[in-house]
């Protein structure tokens, strides 16, 4: 019996973008397309099979531990952008402000899907959703250049909104405008959650 079930959900991928170094400057740069290993996309700061711990699963183990890495790309939605936006008081939010690698749109509070869940594209990539991305303080300087003083709103703004992370399942090459489906995990919701 499979494990994941492909739902009637899609998204468009309707911008692509690379941290070089999110030390020194944590904006992306455009890209048409993504090359995509099983190490994610080489020129991405976040690439590698692994990464070290941070303060996301400081609960977990300790800062700087070498772990598995599940946040090779941060995929925010076009929706939730505009809403955030709107939060904020600013016309619009580019994702290359806030580091993001992938900007889709057509898929419904996407900031909750599933963890596990996989966007699938025919013939590949395969993407696994790894959880929500939340949201923090480090855009705000960089939101501020272009819209001063607002940058400080963002985190709150954002909160519930700021897309997920994933990984890299099959290899393949992201391209704007390319569709991917949606599967989910097909099992209920844990019953000490209700």
């Amino acid at each position: 019996m499979p494990a994941l079930k492909p739902t009637d959900y899609y998204a468009t991928v309707v911008w692509l973008g690379s941290v070089a170094d999110s030390g020194a400057d944590l904006t992306s740069r455009a890209l048409d397309e993504m090359p995509l290993s099983f190490a994610g996309y080489e020129g991405e700061f976040h690439a590698g099979l692994t990464r070290p711990s941070c303060s996301r699963v400081i609960q977990q183990y300790p800062r700087y531990t070498d772990i598995k890495n599940a946040r090779q790309l941060s995929i925010v939605s076009q929706e939730e952008l505009e809403q955030i936006a709107a939060n904020m008081g600013v016309d619009t939010l580019t994702p290359d402000l806030i580091g993001a690698s992938v900007m889709l749109n057509g898929i419904p509070d996407w900031s909750h899907v599933p963890p596990a869940s996989r966007l699938v594209a025919d013939g590949g990539p395969g993407l696994v959703i790894d959880m929500e991305n939340r949201p923090c303080h480090l855009p705000a300087p960089f939101i501020d250049a272009q819209n001063p003083g607002l940058g400080k709103n963002f985190k709150a703004s954002a909160k519930g909104r700021r897309g997920v992370t994933a990984s890299v399942e099959q290899i393949g090459t992201l391209k704007v405008g390319m569709r991917l489906r949606l599967h989910i995990p097909d099992q209920p919701i844990w019953s000490e959650l209700t």
